[in-house]
């Protein structure tokens, strides 16, 4: 497998991880593979992974998922869903690329815990990864202080994300108090 890829699993330990753990390695892993990859300013690329070694994505329209990922012939296929917005896109692909990380040790790393079980641990990990590569908690904190960007429909437009997805990594990194409205408000 490709150097990258190594480094990245290189810093989880093989071994069942709390969900804070899981977390933590999950930013952990973003943010090296951000810092590796040279990009300095939002929005981060679908090339940080696309241009990976044995890495492929796949558009498909109709998919019934928004996104998935396997193994052939040698490479990593990301699927994702062409009917989606380009933002849902680059967000599943960050998703499916932890997958990709996780593989070798998924069943390891996260046994099933307090009534939720081992693939609903695996998927929240996976969302976190992608909003950590996607949304980093400094370029969000920079954002919201320094250039006084408050509003998440604009910091949506800035990362190229969703709405949604901004508004859950605000919470994450506590620079929202409450929960987020389930649906994005008219501009």
């Amino acid at each position: 497998m490709n150097d990258v890829i190594r480094k990245l699993r290189d810093v989880v330990p093989i071994r069942p991880l709390s969900m804070q753990e899981a977390m933590q390695l999950a930013e952990i892993q973003a943010n090296l593979l951000l810092s590796g990859s040279r990009v300095l300013l939002p929005p981060v690329p679908e090339s940080i992974i696309a241009d990976l070694p044995r890495i492929e994505i796949e558009r498909m329209r109709p998919c019934p998922v928004s996104g998935a990922v396997h193994w052939n012939k040698g490479r990593w296929i990301i699927v994702v869903n062409d009917d989606e917005s380009p933002a849902r896109q680059r967000y599943s692909i960050a998703h499916e690329f932890k997958h990709v990380l996780d593989n070798p040790f998924i069943k390891v790393l996260y046994p099933g815990l307090e009534g939720i079980s081992a693939h609903e641990r695996a998927e929240q990990v996976c969302d976190y990864f992608a909003a950590c590569l996607l949304m980093p908690a400094h370029w969000m904190r920079h954002y919201y202080f320094e250039l006084g960007m408050h509003d998440p429909r604009r910091l949506a437009q800035r990362f190229e994300t969703s709405w949604t997805a901004v508004q859950v990594r605000l919470l994450q990194i506590g620079l929202m108090a409450s929960t987020p409205p389930l649906f994005e408000p008219s501009p």
